[in-house]
């Protein structure tokens, strides 16, 4: 590049003084021309030959520092290298674990259940409510369970649905990821070495996302925690109820006359 922009420069400075020294060369005869060409190159072999050959050092240097020092050839061209080796000896195996169908339901309403819970849809959350209650059933109705009953059994099924459509909805965040993942893969093979910080920062990002679908996650099993430890204080709670009813009856029964 450094040399292109020289001998363009170079061709300027002649092209300069040739029109210059045009309406001379149009008297002059052919060894007053060919003196003038002579010295126009003693002329630019001089000063402006030492100034261009001081710039085209300065862009050797540049150049030199920049393959040698600032990015290594030898150095990137090992790395993408090994880049490329671990995508192909990996790249396979993950493919193969991640289409490994572990899929175990065998009726029909647990099966669909599955699937729907399984297959990473947007589609499925509208599907999940239905195939939900064909398999766990629908909330008694007020003369077949008592009132307690009747509100935890609604509380857990409102947390286990929560739940699974924040399963299902990680399991599409997943997918994303690993397509950005690739996408990092595929380009750090191939970029150039300027672009190194662009793909960091877009591993960053990635790494936020991951981060925060990780917390998501967390959330919706402490959220899960929390549930079933207040239903088991829900039935202690009834337990207590119970026991107390208990006396009340034994009391007015040995109260009687």
């Amino acid at each position: 590049m450094v040399k292109r922009l020289l001998s363009k420069k170079y061709l300027a400075y002649l092209a300069v003084v040739v029109v210059l020294m045009l309406p001379t060369a149009a008297n002059a005869g052919v060894g007053d021309i060919v003196q003038l060409l002579l010295s126009i190159t003693n002329t630019l072999k001089g000063d402006i030959g030492q100034v261009l050959g001081a710039i085209q050092k300065v862009g050797n240097a540049k150049q030199s520092l920049q393959q040698q020092i600032a990015w290594p050839i030898n150095a990137i061209n090992q790395a993408k290298t090994l880049v490329s080796q671990v995508r192909a000896q990996y790249s396979g195996l993950a493919g193969q674990i991640h289409s490994i169908e572990v899929s175990s339901a065998n009726l029909a309403n647990p099966k669909q259940l599955e699937s729907q819970v399984r297959g990473g849809k947007p589609p499925g959350l509208g599907q999940l409510q239905p195939a939900f209650l064909k398999v766990y059933g629908v909330v008694p109705s007020a003369t077949d369970a008592s009132a307690t009953d009747r509100n935890l059994i609604d509380i857990d099924d409102a947390m286990a649905m929560g739940s699974l459509k924040t399963t299902v909805i990680s399991d599409q965040a997943t997918e994303q990821m690993l397509r950005a993942a690739d996408s990092l893969e595929r380009q750090s093979a191939g970029t150039a070495p300027g672009a190194a910080p662009l793909l960091t920062a877009q591993a960053q990002v990635a790494n936020l996302q991951g981060q925060a679908f990780l917390q998501r996650m967390l959330a919706a099993e402490l959220r899960q925690e929390a549930a079933r430890l207040a239903h088991d204080n829900a039935l202690v709670k009834r337990s207590a109820e119970a026991n107390r009813n208990l006396r009340d009856h034994m009391r007015q029964i040995l109260s009687r006359p």
